[in-house]
């Protein structure tokens, strides 16, 4: 029996469309800049975002240490929430690479707390304490359950009127368009610098795109062979990123659709684990505490039940899902989920 994958939107594969699209590309060398398919890739996703210039990168977590980089000076500050992507999952890359220092705010859900953010803020104050030269935002929010940043276009305001830049960090900004019927360029156009994943919910084996001004991706580039992270005939993958943005985007809705029966049938099973009118997107925060049971026992149950689901926190689990799993599947994975919570 094969399991049913909702670990993350990260296990798709590549689809015989897909796959016959990567093959049937005119190639070249990337790091020459001769790579047709690489340009017309990262000429397409500049132009939706509304942004000059794009550049691939084999992961979002290299789009975001290049984007922010771009943005923040060596011993200058960020700020982001405090289980943003950047400073939970980066292993610590933006410091450790990039001499960037990092302060955080808290909110329910990974939300934009603009009150928190405003006091945080540093002006230049001399020699004396690192300044605030950057704001990023996760949008949707991963370890937040996918949500959506409700007072993104506040802030974006707010920084504005600062001088300050922001930095979006949009691996899943697709599903936050799909969701709220907003374009892709009215999220990323606000900010300098804006990453989008393509391996995630639209299917793509590999890669992101880091978008922005000319003359930050063109440092970028710079920066991305610097780090070893130059490729050649790469085009073979961007081939598949250019199908996942044509064909796949709006079923994301349906990968939506699927997260609120998952999340309707464990509220029935676990009253209080997880509220589905909180469910905005394709990821399902079930919180175990007060169920009686522990993440590693439903982890490993649900695997002897041929369903793969992961831990986000103490007490926390985390269900994703995505093109491979049809809305029988995830149906299926709930109730047997249903079966080990309630």
């Amino acid at each position: 029996m094969n399991a049913i994958d909702l670990r993350s939107d990260t296990v798709t594969r590549p689809s015989a469309e897909m796959l016959a699209a990567m093959t049937s590309v005119p190639l070249g060398d990337d790091v020459y800049g001769e790579d047709p398919t690489i340009n017309r890739l990262e000429e397409t996703v500049a132009g939706l975002l509304g942004h000059e210039a794009g550049l691939f990168t084999v992961t979002g977590s290299l789009a975001n240490m290049l984007g922010v980089r771009g943005l923040v000076p060596p011993g200058g500050e960020v700020l982001c929430e405090a289980s943003a992507h950047i400073v939970r999952a980066e292993l610590g890359s933006h410091a450790a690479v990039s001499g960037v220092t990092t302060r955080t705010w808290s909110a329910p859900a990974g939300q934009i707390d603009l009150d928190q953010i405003r006091a945080l803020i540093a002006p230049d104050l001399g020699p004396y304490f690192v300044t605030t030269t950057a704001v990023s935002v996760e949008n949707t929010h991963n370890f937040g359950g996918g949500s959506i940043q409700h007072a993104y276009d506040d802030l974006a305001d707010e920084l504005d009127a600062r001088g300050l830049p922001l930095h979006l960090d949009g691996a899943r900004l697709w599903n936050a368009a799909v969701a709220t019927g907003r374009t892709l360029e009215s999220f990323a156009g606000r900010a300098a610098a804006a990453s989008v994943c393509l391996s995630k919910g639209l299917g793509a084996p590999v890669g992101s795109v880091l978008v922005g001004s000319t003359e930050l991706i063109r440092e970028a580039r710079v920066w991305r062979k610097r780090l070893g992270a130059g490729w050649r005939q790469a085009g073979i993958l961007a081939a598949a990123g250019l199908y996942a943005v044509e064909h796949n985007v709006e079923r994301l809705a349906e990968d939506h659709a699927n997260a609120q029966v998952i999340a309707t049938v464990l509220a029935d099973a676990a009253p209080g684990s997880v509220k589905p009118d909180q469910v905005e997107t394709n990821i399902v925060v079930v919180d175990l505490a007060g169920t009686g049971h522990t993440v590693p026992e439903i982890v490993a149950g649900a695997r002897d039940a041929g369903v793969l689901v992961g831990g986000v926190g103490a007490t926390q689990l985390r269900i994703v899902t995505h093109l491979d799993a049809s809305a029988a599947d995830c149906r299926t994975a709930a109730e047997k989920l249903a079966r080990l919570i309630g």
